[in-house]
Order: C-alpha cells, then sequence, then structure tokens
C-alpha cells in the first residue's frame, strides 16, 4: 500500500471560494472586510505563515494589514484594532512575546474579532461542547482555525464514524503534542463528534472518552504508551514542534491509518507513507481558509 497524498491548498480553494462569495454579498449590502494581522518577527515560520494569508485572504477578496509590532507594542496593538471599527478581524502570528505573554495576548483580543477562536469565550463553548451562543441557537459557536482545518481534512481524506448521532463514533484517533493552539482543541473537537482520543505529550498520555450519550467529552489518566496508542489509531495527528522529536514510523502505526503532519519539521518517517491510506503533508492553507470562515460568521454574528 503507498498512502494517497493529500494536498490541502485545493481544499482551501474550494472553501475560499465559498468565503469569497458571502464576502461579495457583505460588500454589495455595503460592508467591507479587513483583518488585521500582529507579526513580532521579520523572517522565520511565522513570517512565511503570514505571506501565505496575505495572499489567501485577498483570493478570498478580504482586506489584510499585516502590522510588524515589537514585543512591548503588542497590548497597545491588538487594544487599537480591538476599538477600531473598520477591523473585523485580528490574527496574531506566534511568538509575539514569550510562551505565557502569548497566552495573554489571546485574551486581550476582542472575541468578536477573534478568527483564530482562540479566546477562552470561544474555548469555555468548545470544552463545554456547546456549538451555539444562544439558547435558540442561531449562532454557531467559533472554532479554532487550525483544529477546524485539520477536521475538514480528515473528512476530505475519509475519516468516518458509524453512527449519524455521533458523526466519528467508532473512530480511534491519536493526537501527538497538546498544546493550547492545536493539539488540545483538536481532541476536544474529535471526542466531542464521538471518536475516541489518545492524546499523547512529553508529560504523559490522557484518554478522551467520546461525547456519546453526555454533554461533553470524559477525560482520564491513561497510562497508554506511544506504542500502543498508535497501533489502535484509525487516526494519526501530530504537531510536535521539534526536529528532536523521535519520527513516527510506519510499523509502528496500524495499517491503512490516516496521517496527518502539522509540524513546523516533519513528525513521520517516510516508510508511514508504505502503510497510511492517506498522508496529510501539511495544513497551512486551509487554516488560512478558516480563519476567513469565522471572519465571515463573526462580521454576521
Amino acid at each position: 500500500m503507498t498512502a494517497r497524498e493529500l494536498d490541502p491548498s485545493p481544499v482551501a480553494a474550494e472553501f475560499r471560494s465559498q468565503v469569497r462569495e458571502e464576502v461579495e454579498a457583505l460588500r454589495a449590502a455595503g460592508r467591507s472586510l479587513r483583518v488585521v494581522g500582529l507579526l513580532g518577527q521579520e523572517a522565520g515560520p511565522a513570517a512565511t505563515y503570514a505571506r501565505y494569508a496575505s495572499r489567501g485572504f485577498a483570493d478570498a477578496g478580504i482586506d489584510f494589514d499585516l502590522r510588524h509590532v515589537a514585543p512591548a507594542e503588542v497590548e497597545a496593538a491588538v487594544a487599537a484594532a480591538n476599538v477600531d471599527p473598520e477591523v473585523d478581524g485580528i490574527f496574531l502570528y506566534y511568538p509575539l512575546t514569550d510562551r505565557a505573554g502569548d497566552r495573554w495576548l489571546r485574551e486581550l483580543v476582542d472575541p468578536r474579532k477573534d478568527i483564530e477562536g482562540m479566546h477562552s469565550f470561544w474555548s469555555r463553548l468548545l470544552y463545554e461542547n456547546q456549538r451555539f451562543v444562544d439558547a435558540d441557537h442561531t449562532i454557531r459557536a467559533i472554532l479554532p482555525c487550525t483544529p477546524l482545518a485539520i477536521l475538514k481534512l480528515l473528512q476530505r481524506a475519509g475519516m468516518r464514524g458509524s453512527e449519524p448521532s455521533a458523526p466519528l463514533a467508532g473512530v480511534t484517533a491519536c493526537v501527538i503534542n497538546r498544546s493550547e493552539l492545536v493539539g488540545r482543541p483538536l481532541a476536544a473537537m474529535l471526542a466531542n463528534d464521538g471518536a475516541l482520543v489518545h492524546s499523547l505529550d512529553i508529560s504523559g498520555s490522557i484518554t478522551l472518552e467520546p461525547a456519546i450519550g453526555r454533554h461533553a467529552y470524559d477525560l482520564r489518566d491513561s497510562g497508554i504508551d506511544r506504542a500502543a496508542a498508535l497501533a489502535s489509531s484509525d487516526v494519526v495527528i501530530s504537531a510536535v514542534p521539534s526536529r528532536d522529536f523521535e519520527l513516527i514510523r510506519g510499523d509502528e502505526i496500524r495499517e491503512g491509518a490516516i496521517c496527518v503532519d502539522v509540524a513546523e519539521f516533519t513528525n513521520f518517517d517516510p516508510s508511514v507513507r508504505e502503510r497510511a491510506s492517506v498522508f496529510v503533508p501539511r495544513v497551512g492553507p486551509l487554516t488560512i481558509a478558516m480563519a476567513a470562515r469565522n471572519l465571515v460568521r463573526l462580521a454576521r454574528m
């Protein structure tokens, strides 16, 4: 078996086309959309990502204003964008300060302009599995754009569950890295849709029991090791941002598994492609499309 490679770029183009139609409808009604991006680095992964975002937003018909800021200037820049009526969305390109400072910056972004979906207002709804903001279920909650992009790619790769009411029932997933940006919210989203999720990082492993027959997933320490988690999983997503990570090998995964590489440095050995059914080498283009989609939803609120 040789894995089919799933390129996120054509999938992202489809979503951008849908967003573009909505943006044009808003413009016809007298409303144009503008995103402010805050970047602290002149070079490196964040700067590259910002350049891709500029092209992605432009293709969707969205104005993108990228601003370079020093660490001491970021809080003021977020505050200014929050109150600027000409700004509809804010995108932060990390790192902007340090880890704790970046976490605080996410809390400073007005949730109504948080197209990344990372403010605790949105995170609380996610972790409590509340899909709507209002009691009448007319306003959908905003989901974090990178985990949402991964879910869309997994769906395109053929990830399916066994129950209509729980679209991922019967699916076992392994998510490596429990970061607040990707790993943790992704594990919750998978479990909320019915998957059994093994979440691994350097501090150990936990298992998220699927939210079937209850409001939200249940979390427990499992002690499952890497070998057992990988061997039992239909889906493997890894997002470890380190060259020192021990690459996932083909002999570690279940035959026919879907594998997604989210990291800056590859997390998968080439042998994985000889055993997986689908391999997704990157996610970035679709993350930008999901951010644009979130922007339109926030604008319509």
